[in-house]
């Protein structure tokens, strides 16, 4: 996970560089980085039948780890991700 800024913009964004699969990290990364994502600072993500349980539960654990990323657990099995950005001084 990584910010960076664009004019006076500060975005938030995910590079699927964990060991989990590929198209899960890509497809993953796509919600995250989508524009509508990064104006609103959080995106819903959800595992879909293909999706390994422990491809996963690996990219939760990235995610929850990452300082100012809070990942909050929804009924129907998706995850929501919302993110701060801190701005550099």
């Amino acid at each position: 996970m990584h910010q960076t800024k664009k004019g006076n913009q500060y975005y938030f964004g995910a590079k699927a560089h964990i060991g989990a699969d590929d198209e899960l990290g890509v497809r993953l990364q796509k919600a995250i980085n989508n524009p509508m994502a990064q104006k609103r600072k959080y995106a819903v993500l959800e595992r879909l039948p293909d999706d390994l349980p422990e491809d996963w539960a690996q990219i939760l654990e990235e995610l929850e780890s990452t300082d100012n990323v809070t990942v909050a657990h929804r009924d129907d099995g998706s995850v929501q991700v919302f993110w701060t950005v801190v701005k550099d001084d």
